[in-house]
Formats: structure tokens, C-alpha cells, sequence
């Protein structure tokens, strides 16, 4: 792409190079990358002491990997009701803009972070010592996600299991599980209940009355919460050479499912009237400040920004790989299949409101609700119909396995990164540590699958990875990396890996754009929406949570948001220096064994074939 005289010099300074020449003499060798490279690079996985450090087989395996993360349910039961209640098509337009000033710089950020550093979600913030909570804060989120995430994969499978038949069992109300109150009428008279709802709330899940009453665990449930645990394992007990060839299938499937449900759904009756419901544009809702904020936390939601997991993930590239070209290639597929998944939904959600004769918005859900209540009840008015469920609960069950076990996978990084080289539990064989961290799991699964596990799972979900955490995990990635590490320094980084300078959009993004709308939403979330207007968390809009469920809750948040400033007041208070040299310092290697730098300096070449 570009020509001879087109190439630029760029002579950076390196302190990590051995005066017998490379780092430590080996590290700097020629790398090609990803087209040829006329100067040397240093790659950093020798400089740190991990040049053992497995690699993906192919850059492909890293994009997949990505794609199954990040791409997850979020995407087909979140965006789409979110873009139908924030004014349709309008909703598009604060999307994209987050998605270029908050999205892509810090997904990017991450994926760099973690290539450079060669490091997971918490080694990667030596970069500056200070603010390793970061890395503790990231552990937690991941750590939590991990725990419920997978529930609602084993309510998956249980609906899957169930779906296997020729009348599908919540399609009547001829069961044990049935209740008098139970109809298949669409006008459903007051006091009256779905069949659907009764299955999943009196069979799946057998409620019970409230967080205080747990009642006894689901036996059921419990077979399906060991059997989607046993898959999460072996997919990631031998790291990422096997993982990185199992998520070509559970990356790829859902699309293929998708697409079939796509077509599918188009043909039904009312199929046109749920699309245009779902594009429809209300230009009014751009006034509305709670719309911006929805467009943000979706993005952090379903771009998996602030688990440490993408760090993870980009600490197993190689060092030359163009990782900013791979974040504006993963963003693309990820916002693109969140708008392909709101026309799949809303045109079986036309056909489910034609034939109910009401408007579409008594049928319209979100999370859960879309998953397990509303999708299932339309498919019971399509013919063939236990063929549709199959296809939907498999491709359900796919997307969220992908996203589970990179998850777990990530978290499992940033624990083996953070052991000491010569500890005895460095020596641990790895499948013994991802077992440990998968029974700790289950075990805390366990109070979800009780009576009153639901009650418990939204509590998981509402607080331990809500927008609030994210966003303030986000906001000081920025901070850390643009005025404590500093931008340039950063971008100078990246060009040492893939060879030239990011467009300067990506610098202001990190010093200024994206941390002051992080800082906004955050403020704006914390005061308003907690404070202001002060509403008691509420399950399906009945059960009220009482103030100890809440104070749980803030429990989880608080769990990963305080590891930030706390981590810093003890570093300040237990390290010796001022400020500056305190976030600056790095542990220095005994004499014995320190090499002796030079500043020499090294050329690298702009790569020819970007």
C-alpha cells in the first residue's frame, strides 16, 4: 500500500537493551510481522522472563476468540429491545457515536495492553504500579460474571432437554406443574397465567416466595449446572491451543442459526409490522439523557470491556500482530450482528403480537424474558414448532458457552500471570488450578438453584457487573494509561508492535473524550438513578428486595470499584518515595543479576503492506 518513498523512519528509544545488543542479548531480533520489517523490534515476552508464553496457532484464532467473548446474548436479547424502547432507528445514532469515541478506543486499548505486556488482566497494570487494582478490579467483575453467567446457560439446556419432544411442554396446561389459573386464552382475564410462565416459573425455576425463603436446591437444575461446568472445562483445561479451535464452532454456529431464524421469521404473518416497530424512528428520544446512557452501557455490556479477559486474550498474540486493525474488524462484527439480531427478534415478535391480536409492545422483553418467556411462547404458534425450539436454545446455549469459557479462560490468565515463577504453586499443573476455580464456582451456583435462586441471580446480575462498574473501570483505564503512563508513550508502544502510529482520534479519545462521558454516566447513574430518584430493586414487578438483599448487592459493586483507590492509599502508604516515584516504580532485578542497559536505539520500519 505504500510505496518506497512513502515509508518513514521511526527511531524510538528502548532502555530495555543489553549492551552485548537485544535485550538481555536475545530479545530483539528481526520480526516480520505482519509484512517486512527492515529494523529490529524488542519483544518484551523475553525482556519480562515469558518468552515461553503460549501464542495463538493463527490470527484467526484471536478474532474468533473475540467474536465468541464478546459477542453473547447481550447481543440478542438486550440490543434489540433497547434500540425498540430508546426510539427505534434513532437509537443508531448515540450507538455509533459510542461506539467510535468509547467502544473501539478502549477495546483496542485492552487488546494492546495485553499484546505489549504480554501479561493478563492484572500483570498487564505494572505499566504503572499505582493503579494495579485496576487488574484486582477487573478479576472481581470476571469472577462474578463467570459465577451467574452460566446459569442462564443451564436454563438453557434444561429448556433444550425439554424441547425434545412432539408437544412442546409449555405449550399447554395439562401438567403437573399447572396451576387452575393456567390458560392458553391470548386475552389471558386478570389473575390468569401463561402456560409458559408457569413452566418456567413453577418447573424451571419453582420460585419461591422471596430472597428469604430459599427451599430446596433443584435437582434438575443441578445436572444441568454440572453438565455446562464439565464443557467450560474441557474446552479451556489446556489453554488456549485447544480453545482457539473450539470457538471456530461456537463462534460460528450462532450465525448460522441466526440466519436460518432470520428467514424463517421473515416469512411468518406480522413479521413487517415487528421490523418496522423495531426501526421506526422517534426523534424526540434523542432528548432524552437516560438514551445516551443506555447507548453506552451497551456498548460496555456487549463489547465485554473492563473483565480483563480481551488483556488476556491480546496477551497471546504475537507481538507484530495489528491489533488496531483488529479492533475496528471486532467492533464491526459485534455492532453488526447486535442490529442483525433486533430484526430476527422483532419479526417473530410481529408474528407473536399478530397472532395474540395485540400491539407488539405487551409482547416485547428483554434478557430473560425474551429467552425464556417470550421467544418460547412464540414458537409454540409455529408449526414444527419443537424443531424452531431446538434450533433457538441450541444457538441460545452456543452463544453463551463461547462467552463463558474465554471469560473463565481470562480469569484463569490473570491468576496464573499473578503466581511467582519459583513458587510451589507456580508448579501446579494448570488443569488443577481451572478445576479449583470451576468447583468454587459451581459451589456458589448452587444458591441459584434453589427455590429462591432467581432471587439471588438478579442480585448477581443487577449490581456485581452493572453499567456503574463498568464504566468506572473504563473511565480509569484511560486515566491510568493516558496521564499516568502517558498517551504518547503508548502510541509509541503500538507503533513498536504493528509498525506505525494510530490515528491521533484514538490519544484524544483516551485523554479526554472517553473518560469525561465515563465520568458523566457514572455521576450521572450513582446520583440520579440511585440517589434522586431512589427506587427498591424489584423482581418481575411484584417482589420488592428487602434492604439487606440490596446492601448484598452494593456489596458486589463496591467489592470491585473500591480495589482502585484502595490499592492505590496502600501502595502510598507502604511504599517509600513521593507520589511520582511511587506510581512509576518498577521492582529492579538484583545487581547480581541485572543486565546493563544502553540507550541504543532501534529503527523500525513503517510496514509496507498496510
Amino acid at each position: 500500500m505504500f510505496g518506497e518513498e512513502a515509508e518513514e523512519q521511526l527511531e524510538v528509544e528502548y532502555p530495555l537493551m543489553a549492551a552485548g545488543g537485544g535485550c538481555n542479548g536475545e530479545a530483539c531480533e528481526l520480526s516480520p510481522g505482519s509484512g517486512s520489517v527492515d529494523g529490529y523490534v524488542c519483544d518484551p515476552r523475553t525482556v519480562l522472563g515469558h518468552s515461553d508464553r503460549q501464542t495463538w496457532s493463527s490470527q484467526m484464532d484471536f478474532i474468533m476468540s473475540c467474536v465468541g467473548f464478546a459477542v453473547g446474548l447481550g447481543n440478542v436479547w438486550r440490543f434489540p429491545y433497547l434500540c425498540y424502547k430508546n426510539g427505534g432507528g434513532v437509537f443508531l445514532i448515540p450507538y455509533i457515536l459510542m461506539v467510535f469515541i468509547g467502544g473501539i478506543p478502549v477495546f483496542f486499548l485492552e487488546i494492546a495492553l495485553g499484546q505489549f505486556m504480554k501479561q493478563g488482566g492484572v500483570s498487564a497494570w505494572n505499566i504503572a504500579p499505582l493503579f494495579k487494582g485496576l487488574g484486582l478490579a477487573s478479576m472481581v467483575i470476571v469472577f462474578f460474571c463467570n459465577t451467574y453467567y452460566i446459569m442462564i446457560l443451564a436454563w438453557g439446556l434444561y429448556f433444550l432437554v425439554h424441547s425434545f419432544t412432539f408437544h412442546l411442554p409449555w405449550a399447554s396446561c395439562s401438567h403437573e406443574w399447572n396451576t387452575p389459573n393456567c390458560t392458553i386464552s391470548f386475552s389471558q382475564p386478570e389473575g390468569m397465567r401463561s402456560p409458559v410462565m408457569e413452566f418456567w416459573e413453577r418447573k424451571v425455576l419453582r420460585l419461591s416466595s422471596g430472597l428469604d425463603d430459599m427451599g430446596e436446591i433443584n435437582v434438575h437444575m443441578v445436572l444441568c449446572l454440572v453438565a455446562t461446568w464439565l464443557i467450560v472445562y474441557f474446552c479451556i483445561w489446556k489453554g488456549i491451543k485447544f480453545t482457539g479451535k473450539v470457538v471456530y464452532f461456537t463462534a460460528l454456529f450462532p450465525y448460522v442459526v441466526l440466519v436460518v431464524l432470520f428467514f424463517h421469521g421473515i416469512s411468518l404473518p406480522g413479521a413487517v409490522s415487528g421490523i418496522i416497530y423495531y426501526v421506526k424512528p422517534d426523534w424526540s428520544k434523542l432528548k432524552d439523557a437516560q438514551v445516551w446512557i443506555d447507548a453506552a452501557t451497551q456498548i460496555f455490556y456487549s463489547y465485554a470491556i473492563g473483565l480483563g479477559s480481551l488483556t488476556a486474550l491480546g496477551s497471546y498474540n504475537h507481538f507484530n500482530n495489528n491489533c488496531y486493525q483488529d479492533a475496528f474488524v471486532l467492533a464491526l462484527i459485534n455492532s453488526g450482528t447486535s442490529v442483525f439480531a433486533g430484526f430476527v427478534v422483532f419479526s417473530v415478535l410481529g408474528f407473536m403480537a399478530a397472532e395474540q391480536g395485540v400491539d407488539i409492545s405487551k409482547v416485547a422483553e428483554s434478557g430473560p424474558g425474551l429467552a425464556f418467556i417470550a421467544y418460547p411462547k412464540a414458537v409454540t404458534l409455529m408449526p414444527v414448532a419443537p424443531l424452531w425450539a431446538v434450533l433457538f436454545f441450541i444457538m441460545l446455549l452456543v452463544l453463551g458457552l463461547d462467552s463463558q469459557f474465554v471469560g473463565v479462560e481470562g480469569f484463569i490468565t490473570g491468576l496464573l500471570d499473578m503466581l511467582p515463577p519459583k513458587s510451589w504453586m507456580s508448579s501446579v499443573r494448570r488443569e488443577v488450578i481451572v478445576a479449583v476455580c470451576c468447583i468454587t464456582c459451581f459451589i456458589i451456583d448452587l444458591s441459584m438453584v434453589t427455590e429462591g435462586g432467581m432471587y439471588v441471580f438478579q442480585v448477581f446480575d443487577y449490581y456485581s457487573a452493572s453499567g456503574i462498574t463498568l464504566l468506572w473501570q473504563a473511565f480509569w483505564e484511560c486515566v491510568v494509561v493516558a496521564w499516568v503512563y502517558g498517551a504518547d508513550r503508548f502510541m509509541d508502544d503500538v507503533a513498536r508492535m504493528i509498525g506505525y502510529r494510530p490515528q491521533p482520534y484514538m490519544k484524544w479519545c483516551w485523554s479526554y473524550i472517553t473518560p469525561l462521558i465515563q465520568l458523566i454516566f457514572v455521576l450521572q447513574g450513582v446520583f440520579l438513578f440511585h440517589l434522586v430518584n431512589y427506587k427498591r430493586l424489584v423482581y418481575n414487578g411484584v417482589y420488592v428486595y428487602p434492604w439487606w438483599g440490596e446492601m448484598v448487592g452494593w456489596a458486589l459493586a463496591l467489592s470491585s470499584m473500591l480495589c482502585i483507590p484502595l490499592t492505590v492509599l496502600y501502595k502510598i502508604l507502604h511504599c517509600k518515595g513521593s507520589l511520582i516515584e511511587v506510581s512509576t516504580h518498577v521492582p529492579q532485578q538484583s545487581d547480581a543479576n541485572k543486565p546493563k542497559y544502553s540507550k541504543n536505539k532501534i529503527k523500525v520500519t513503517r510496514i509496507s503492506n498496510y
